[in-house]
C-alpha cells in the first residue's frame, strides 16, 4: 500500500472539502474517475454519489465545505446530516432549495462560524444562527435586498458579527445605518457594487469609521441586473480574505 494512499484514509485529511464550482470542471473529474474505475457510464457515479463519497471520507470530521453549484437536494441534506462539526459552509447555489436545507439543519451546526446565503429565508436563517451558533462571526449574503426588516434581524441576532459581505445587493440607507450602529465589532464590510445608498453619505462614512477594512462602490439607483445569479468563487482565496483557517 502506497504511503500517500494510507494517509488519505485518515479522516483528518478530509476536513476541508472544496468542490469545483464549475459544472464542467466537476464533469471532467467525474469522467476521469469513471475511466480509472472502469465504469461504463456516468450513471454509475452521479454528482450526488460523488459528494457522498467525498463526505464519507471525512467520517463526520469535515469543518469547511464548499459544494458545487449543481448539488441536488439529496446531496445537500446528506452533507447537512453527516457533517455536524461544520465551521464554514457554502452551498454552491444560492437558490431557495439551498437556503431551505440550511434553514432545516442549521440547528445541528453548533460550531458554525461562517456561512454563505442566498436571498431566500434570510431573516429566518439569521435568527436561527443567533440562537444556535455561539461562535458565528462571518456572513456572506451577496446580491440580496437589505431593508429595515433584514437589517433588524441581522443586528438583533448577530451583534458580534466581524465579517459581513453584502456586495452586489440593494441596501437601503436606513438598513446600512442600522447595521453600522448595531454590529460594532465589524472588522470587514463589503458593500461594493451595491445600490440604494450613497457611499459618500456623511452619516454613513462617520458611522463606518471604526471598521478597519471596507469595500465600497455603491450606486444610488437600485438597478442591478444580475441579482438572481449565483456568486462564483473558485477557490479558498474568497474565504481567507476574511480570516485565517489555520486557527482551526
Amino acid at each position: 500500500m502506497f504511503p500517500w494512499y494510507k494517509a488519505s484514509l485518515n479522516p483528518m485529511c478530509w476536513q476541508h472539502l472544496i468542490f469545483p464550482t464549475s459544472y464542467f470542471k466537476l464533469h471532467q473529474i467525474l469522467n476521469e474517475m469513471l475511466e480509472r474505475l472502469e465504469m461504463k457510464n456516468q450513471e454509475d457515479l452521479s454528482f450526488t454519489a460523488f459528494v457522498k463519497f467525498i463526505v464519507n471520507r471525512s467520517c463526520g470530521n469535515a469543518t469547511i465545505i464548499k459544494l458545487p453549484n449543481c448539488c441536488t437536494e439529496e446531496a445537500l441534506e446528506y452533507v447537512a446530516k453527516q457533517c455536524p462539526r461544520l465551521k464554514a459552509f457554502d452551498g454552491g447555489s444560492y437558490d431557495e432549495l439551498t437556503n431551505s436545507v440550511i434553514q432545516k439543519f442549521i440547528c445541528k451546526w453548533k460550531n458554525l462560524e461562517m456561512l454563505t446565503l442566498g436571498k431566500y429565508h434570510l431573516k429566518e436563517i439569521v435568527t436561527q444562527i443567533g440562537l444556535q451558533c455561539n461562535n458565528f462571526i462571518s456572513l456572506s449574503a451577496p446580491f440580496n435586498y437589505f431593508g429595515k426588516d433584514e437589517a433588524f434581524a441581522l443586528v438583533s441576532s448577530l451583534p458580534k458579527l466581524k465579517y459581513l459581505d453584502l456586495h452586489g445587493g440593494t441596501l437601503d440607507k436606513e438598513a446600512v445605518v442600522m447595521i453600522l450602529q448595531g454590529c460594532k465589532q465589524l472588522v470587514h464590510l463589503d458593500v461594493s457594487s451595491s445600490f440604494g445608498f450613497n457611499e459618500d453619505d456623511f452619516e454613513i462614512l462617520e458611522l463606518a469609521s471604526y471598521i478597519p477594512s471596507i469595500c465600497q462602490g455603491s450606486y444610488v439607483k437600485p438597478d442591478w441586473p444580475y441579482a438572481d445569479y449565483a456568486v462564483d468563487h473558485d477557490d479558498l482565496d474568497y474565504y481567507t480574505d476574511y480570516y485565517d483557517y489555520n486557527l482551526w
